[in-house]
């Protein structure tokens, strides 16, 4: 059995990285919906549907245990498939909000979410932080145009900087007293160097893969019924439902090294 990682596009890309660094022995199938991203406009109802089919096809592909690593979905399917649609004895789901939170909940006084349209609107960190800490000051900004400039690899020009400057300026003149900063979307890490450039050195920022990646280590020591489930020939299995091609470049902008992907259908 396998280790599943769902995203609506590339970004679950740098969680599956930083997972597969942290634990190499496992086998891994990375399905991205890349035809139907993004999810963040969509509804509760869509955004649901297509998780669900990616589950399905991922527990298909003999997957035990399978994270969703795109924050849209982890915020407005996970739950409602956790209670309705799997039976946790044959398959456990997962997603990236909840390490993140427990991350940071403990430490920090004002948070600063900066995340996709989508999961801004869902309130799914606001929420998550507060059952955790009720006294943390929590402060949300939408960056709709980072996953495009990511996407098309002008993360690292000038384009970017400007991008980015706008959206710290934002989040900050809502709350200047901000010590900790969670960058609540899988693409966003590839901009880390030029947000900690343009924020003040005190402020934490907490990029999600190595918190996954660590999470999940301590989730499989606590579950060996699960653990020992699963295949160790470290292989990685690539599957996106748009061109092969199209993937595979863009895949590089995520990965430091070449990938074969599959073409499928999800429906």
């Amino acid at each position: 059995m396998k280790i599943g990682v769902f995203d609506s596009g590339y970004g679950g890309l740098t969680i599956l990285n930083k997972i597969s660094q942290r634990l190499p022995e496992y086998d891994y199938v990375y399905l991205g919906d890349n035809a139907r991203t993004p999810y963040g406009t969509r509804s509760f109802e869509v955004i649901y549907a297509y998780t669900l089919q990616a589950v399905r096809y991922l527990e298909q592909q003999g997957c035990r245990l399978i994270i969703i690593a795109c924050n849209t979905a982890s915020a407005k399917a996970l739950r409602t498939i956790q209670q309705h649609d799997i039976d946790p004895s044959r398959l456990r789901v997962l997603g990236v909000i909840r390490p993140t939170v427990e991350a940071v909940s403990k430490d920090a006084r004002h948070v600063g979410i900066l995340a996709t349209p989508g999961t801004v609107s869902s309130e799914s960190y606001v929420m998550e932080l507060s059952k955790l800490n009720p006294d943390l000051a929590v402060t949300q900004q939408a960056c709709p145009m980072w996953v495009p400039l990511i996407e098309a690899g002008e993360h690292r020009s000038m384009g970017a900087d400007y991008f980015v400057q706008e959206y710290i300026d934002a989040i900050l003149q809502k709350d200047n007293a901000i010590d900790t900063l969670i960058l609540g979307c899988t693409h966003y890490p590839l901009l880390f160097d030029k947000i900690r450039k343009v924020v003040r050195p005190d402020i934490r920022i907490v990029a999600q893969g190595d918190i996954v990646a660590e999470s999940l280590s301590d989730y499989l020591k606590r579950h060996s019924e699960i653990e020992r489930d699963l295949t160790k020939g470290g292989q990685r299995t690539f599957l996106t439902t748009e061109s092969v091609e199209k993937f595979q470049s863009s895949a590089s902008i995520f990965l430091d090294a070449p990938i074969i992907a599959q073409h499928i259908e999800l429906k």
